[in-house]
């Protein structure tokens, strides 16, 4: 099974790439952000050792945690984003080598992982292949702080908290550049896939023979 690490930089269009990948190229995804929110579910350890660290202010009056709080304190303090991210990323971890486990069970051929800290949580080891969205540092910023109802300084902080978006290229296998029409990055995907089915078609011939 071949395994893509989808990654990039916050509001550079990863999610726009996995959806397309998802439902246009059929197939198969494992979302570790959806895995994060899983970990701080309503009645679950990490969400009581949030509540236990930062107090019931974290809580909405429904029990769910408030996000845009706990945004604010991790992106205003490095050692308050190190110390919730390691609570966090055992868990999304393990999440994602079970989902990958399934996979291989089910004789998959191409499974995609979107892991928006692919580097930053030092999971490439179970990826194949790394692909990484990238658009302008303007264009990312621009569309953070309009995506997300942000400051200038506040849409900055969120950037720099994360590898810097040009050394995530250097380390890919792919780049795909999100700083035009969404239908000059669809090619690229289109484009990279095709590629990626002519090197398995490759290998296996090569094994064969």
């Amino acid at each position: 099974m071949h395994t893509i690490g989808l990654t990039g930089g916050i509001a550079t269009g990863k999610s726009t790439v996995s959806q397309y990948l998802m439902h246009q190229a059929k197939l198969p995804l494992l979302d570790a952000d959806c895995f994060a929110r899983d970990a701080v579910s309503p009645h679950s350890e990490g969400l009581r050792a949030l509540a236990h660290r930062y107090g019931t202010k974290l809580l909405q009056k429904d029990g769910t945690l408030d996000r845009a709080q706990l945004a604010q304190i991790i992106f205003q303090d490095a050692a308050e984003r190190f110390w919730v991210e390691s609570l966090l990323h055992p868990y999304v971890r393990q999440r994602l080598v079970e989902g990958q486990q399934l996979a291989q069970a089910q004789k998959t051929a191409i499974l995609v992982m979107d892991i928006p800290l692919l580097f930053e949580a030092q999971m490439t080891d179970l990826v194949s292949e790394i692909w990484v969205v990238s658009c302008s540092s303007e264009q990312q910023l621009a569309r953070l702080i309009s995506r997300n109802h942000l400051t200038q300084a506040e849409g900055q902080a969120r950037i720099e908290s994360q590898m810097p978006l040009a050394q995530k290229c250097c380390l890919a296998d792919v780049v795909l550049d999100n700083s035009g029409s969404l239908e000059m990055l669809f090619r690229q995907v289109d484009q990279a896939l095709q590629g990626l089915t002519n090197f398995r078609a490759s290998f296996r011939a090569s094994f064969r023979g």
